[in-house]
């Protein structure tokens, strides 16, 4: 990483300025300046979350923000309304509140002296999200934005269901969102009013992952904030950025082929992380694009960005599946519009021999009942760059699976979009979902994962109805794998597997169904892309840039990460655990902010625990604890959620424990019973 040591711009910070809204809430912010703002007004960049300016996110947010006054912009970093030091209660993410909040802090942002008026949005994750919510609604100052992993659709493509089944990560990212907002905010900030505004967090608390679960279908709460319902809505120029690791890549050429106005994507091969930061390496300059794409946008500069291609993707080479890639083999590509018409859409056929065929065959009945261990070696969701997320080798998934093998390819196949399979299948219970996988299988036999996809039998296209299934009814099914870029090199096999199980990663369906899979008229359909010359060409992305850190963030202790499958052989019962003791959102020390003597601890322990013949021994239990410490301060909040199944409904437990030194100031227990509908 770059650190440059100086920039145009002398650069001022405002530790805490607070932010007016119409209804006499305060949102807290923090405030990068170039230092001449208030003779030479520029432009502003917000980036508005929920997880804490003040501590959780301050060794991130400096050499971001500092690199964007230091190019002479006002940047501009805000809590949501009841998070970190901002007044309020947090209702859940991306309430009507939050997101008009934002359309009155970016008019309050424009009417600052120091602004010129014009501002633009950003953020990864969260604030990715409400970019694109916020940039809907359309705020007469906002100007342009960039999204990082997120999405448009928040059904089909976040942390809650894919293809209508439910997600593990819903109880993760749940218990996270539980325990952040069960944090005060910090007294050097807000002052002696800090114990009520916590205690009114408290009283407010509720374990967000219960209102998720009773929402299983596409229905309004869901499409609240889907901003794929109506694309036209957002005028403003974005710029849509994702990576092949993380969960949300597919939403960029989605809004590539959906938004009317100014665009453009780029995919890396990173997890969830912003791409100067990226791992899978390699990490590129994003904060000198992103001041490009501000110059051109809120300046009017002429930089060549809208001059190039529209979708910018990292093409993956095959590679030896590692729980964590360093760097990733590739090369960059482009299409210079989205859809491209170059891409061609090639058939291969689920042969009665079990090869991925070209030409269409004979029709013949497979049937598969997988154990419902099916996916252990699955990786997460949603990487981070963490060990051990990364899906391994497939072949113990593969060997509990039906699959198709192609002959090895004579000559390189590369794919870049989303893989269909199209299914005729039939199953002998009311609920059931398939789990599918494109391979990629070396000539060794290692079997590495390209994609896949999850689809719940019981819904319809749209996933706003849900039926049970008739036993032995044959179905037409089409399920989307994830979109992707991979090259499969000469003499390797193109392998197809489905299963009837996916865990962790998908709560199981509640008894074992038999799936029949009726090959010779079942078929997958490929996005082919040829090559093209122009590849050769693509301006380099510059080396990773950003500002020094001006909060040094040490380490008080060494980081303890375990990643684990215990197997009871007596019993069948399998227990995937995660272990993490660390002092940010994912894994890092527990560690001392310097500049603020603030120590932050975070420890992360989830269970997942199944028998591989009855998915109503499912059980998913999540524990966090965060410490936030200072020499005359500590606070802990403690919280823990479970959730378990019958054949009827969902039982969520949840609990929260907050202690002021040693002493508990609050404690509450939940269980929630939740009826189960097609899943």
């Amino acid at each position: 990483m770059r650190r440059p040591s100086s920039f145009a711009h002398d650069v001022r910070v405002v530790e805490n300025e607070w932010i007016p809204l119409h209804d006499g809430t305060r949102l807290a912010a923090r405030i990068w300046l170039p230092a001449d703002a208030e003779a030479r007004p520029v432009p502003a960049i917000l980036e508005y979350l929920p997880y804490r300016k003040r501590d959780f996110t301050r060794t991130r947010d400096e050499p971001m923000h500092h690199y964007f006054a230091g190019h002479g912009y006002a940047s501009v970093r805000v809590d949501v309304r009841g998070s970190g030091d901002s007044e309020g209660l947090l209702e859940d993410e991306y309430v009507r509140a939050e997101l008009t909040d934002a359309c009155e802090v970016i008019e309050w942002l424009a009417a600052q002296s120091w602004c010129s008026g014009r501002v633009g949005m950003f953020g990864i994750s969260w604030g990715g999200f409400n970019s694109l919510q916020v940039a809907a609604m359309a705020p007469p100052a906002l100007q342009a934005i960039i999204t990082l992993c997120a999405s448009d659709d928040r059904y089909a493509d976040d942390a809650h269901y894919m293809g209508g089944c439910l997600l593990n990560e819903n109880q993760i990212w749940g218990n996270v969102l539980f325990t952040v907002a069960a944090l005060p905010p910090d007294p050097e900030v807000v002052g002696d009013g800090w114990r009520e505004t916590w205690r009114a967090r408290l009283e407010h608390l509720r374990p967000f992952a219960a209102e998720w679960l009773r929402h299983p279908l596409r229905d309004e709460f869901w499409r609240h904030g889907s901003v794929c319902e109506d694309h036209a809505a957002i005028r403003c120029p974005v710029y849509a950025i994702g990576g092949w690791a993380d969960g949300y890549s597919n939403a960029v050429p989605r809004l590539l082929a959906g938004l009317p106005g100014p665009r453009k994507g780029l995919i890396g091969p990173w997890a969830h992380a912003f791409p100067h930061n990226g791992v899978p390496g390699p990490a590129i300059g994003f904060l000198q694009e992103a001041v490009r794409w501000w110059d051109h946008w809120l300046r009017g500069e002429p930089t060549g960005i809208m001059d190039e291609p529209m979708l910018r993707v990292w093409m993956q080479d095959g590679a030896t599946p590692q729980p964590l890639h360093a760097e990733r083999p590739g090369r960059w590509i482009a299409e210079a519009a989205w859809p491209s018409a170059r891409i061609e859409v090639r058939p291969f056929h689920l042969s009665a021999m079990s090869i991925l065929d070209p030409e269409e065959g004979r029709e013949a009945a497979l049937e598969i009942c997988s154990p419902q261990t099916t996916g252990l070696v699955g990786g997460d969701w949603c990487g981070f760059g963490s060990e051990g997320e990364a899906p391994v080798d497939q072949r113990p998934d593969d060997g509990r699976s039906l699959v198709w093998d192609s002959k090895p390819l004579a000559e390189p196949l590369e794919i870049l979009g989303a893989p269909v399979a199209h299914l005729e299948l039939a199953v002998d219970r009311p609920l059931a979902f398939v789990a599918v996988r494109l391979n990629d299988v070396a000539p060794d036999g290692t079997s590495e994962r390209v994609t896949f996809g999850l689809r719940n039998l019981t819904h319809a296209d749209d996933h706003a109805d849900a039926a049970p299934l008739e036993p032995g009814r044959r179905l037409r099914v089409r399920v989307p794998l994830n979109d992707a870029a991979h090259s499969f090199a000469a003499g390797h096999s193109l392998r197809l597997a489905i299963s009837t199980a996916y865990w962790p990663m998908a709560w199981p369906s509640p008894e074992p169904a038999t799936l029949t899979v009726f090959a010779g008229a079942s078929r997958l359909e490929l996005p082919v892309r040829p090559p093209s010359e122009d590849d050769a060409n693509l301006p380099a992305f510059g080396p990773p840039e950003a500002a020094p850190t001006q909060s040094e963030q040490v380490s008080l202790k060494p980081p303890r990460f375990v990643r684990t499958v215990e197997r009871d052989l007596r019993t069948g019962e399998v227990v995937y655990r995660l272990f993490s003791d660390g002092g940010d959102l994912e894994t890092a020390a527990v560690a001392r902010i310097e500049g603020i003597a603030l120590d932050l601890g975070h420890t992360v322990e989830r269970r997942f625990t199944i028998d591989e013949s009855d998915p109503l021994t499912a059980r998913a239990e999540l524990r966090e604890r965060i410490l936030l410490r200072r020499a005359n301060w500590k606070v802990v909040v403690e919280t823990a959620t479970a959730l378990s199944a019958t054949t009827t409904g969902f039982v969520l437990t949840a609990e929260v424990r907050a202690l002021e030194g040693d002493a508990p100031v609050f404690e509450r227990r939940w269980e929630e019973a939740i009826p189960r509908v097609g899943v």
